[in-house]
């Protein structure tokens, strides 16, 4: 283990310049099985999301404030998985499960602000959804693209700032010690459980900021479901109603698995709370939902597949002529 002298204690404390990562599971024996579970989970998040990306980039009918939305969606879902996976995986296979200060204090930078935005993103397709359905009329003109960039780069910036105040909170307490860190990435919660300093003034920062962040995401989610529902129920033919639904089925179903996720880590009550607890929902929200987004949203979408579709005969006739 290597370490730095640091001369903010008036004791000769050192503090550790590296984290050991456990991982997953800590067993030798499913390292290499482990392995190529993620490394599947991994190969089908990247397939799925750059699908997503470039038809609703290429496709003209896709260009929509929904497909607006789902595009960036999966941008953000395969960022998140990139931050996590490629370190994750290394560290399968190699016996020195080390990250440096800095690459640690880096991934977790990088995983907030992508958390961060999936969350204000779900917020602003619930809002879309919302619109569509109880707006139609005026659909084009509320959900202009003019609003469209201007949620999704505040979804981004909030993401950002939330990868600058949380960081630097944590980063700044004093780790001595033990550099064993509990997770298969920098999660800030393993790594405030390692601190020889007081962490109340960081966990409350993070406590605040995701109680926050849930908050009024879930509050727009929640409002514009209510809404969708009230405007559903009034349809008066079973067709009608239908296809309403199914124009937010998909968001429904990725809200739910997401959220209820998050809610399972933060609510459960704090003497059943446990760092392995925590450690499986992570495998969940970081790695499993951003492989199982575009899945959704390609299954139950005929304008997803027939654009796929069009891409496939567009590129064998290429490679025909």
């Amino acid at each position: 283990m290597h370490f730095q002298i640091s001369f903010t204690s008036p004791e000769n404390l050192t503090r550790v310049s590296e984290f050991i990562l456990i991982g997953v599971s800590s067993q030798p024996e499913l390292q290499v099985p482990l392995f190529f579970v993620f490394l599947l989970i991994y190969a089908l998040t990247v397939a799925g999301n750059v699908v997503i990306i470039t038809l609703t980039s290429v496709d003209s009918r896709l260009q929509t404030p929904m497909y607006f939305f789902l595009r960036h969606l999966a941008i953000i879902n395969l960022s998140n998985s990139t931050v996590i996976a490629p370190k994750m995986l290394v560290n399968f296979l190699v016996k020195k499960k080390t990250i440096s200060y800095y690459s640690c204090a880096t991934q977790l930078g990088g995983f907030l602000v992508f958390i961060v935005a999936e969350i204000f993103m779900l917020a602003a397709m619930a809002y879309d959804r919302y619109v569509a359905i109880c707006n139609p009329l005026l659909y084009m003109v509320v959900v202009s693209r003019q609003t469209c960039l201007t949620l999704v780069s505040l979804a981004y910036i909030y993401g950002f700032f939330t990868a600058i105040l949380v960081p630097s909170c944590a980063f700044s307490m004093f780790y001595c010690s033990s550099n064993v860190i509990n997770h298969f990435y920098c999660d800030i919660v393993p790594l405030l459980a390692l601190s020889c300093t007081d962490t109340y003034f960081p966990e409350t920062v993070v406590f605040t900021s995701a109680a926050t962040n849930l908050a009024i995401s879930m509050f727009v989610v929640l409002i514009s479901y209510f809404n969708i529902i009230l405007s559903i129920l009034r349809i008066r033919s079973a067709e009608g109603r239908k296809k309403a639904f199914s124009t937010c089925a998909s968001h429904m179903m990725v809200v739910t698995v997401f959220y209820g996720t998050l809610l399972f880590m933060y609510l459960q009550p704090k003497t059943d709370h446990s760092l392995d607890t925590d450690k499986m929902a992570s495998v969940f929200y970081t790695l499993v939902i951003p492989m199982l987004n575009p899945m959704i949203y390609s299954l139950r979408n005929k304008d997803v597949i027939a654009a796929f579709k069009r891409l496939l005969s567009n590129s064998c006739y290429f490679k025909a002529k």
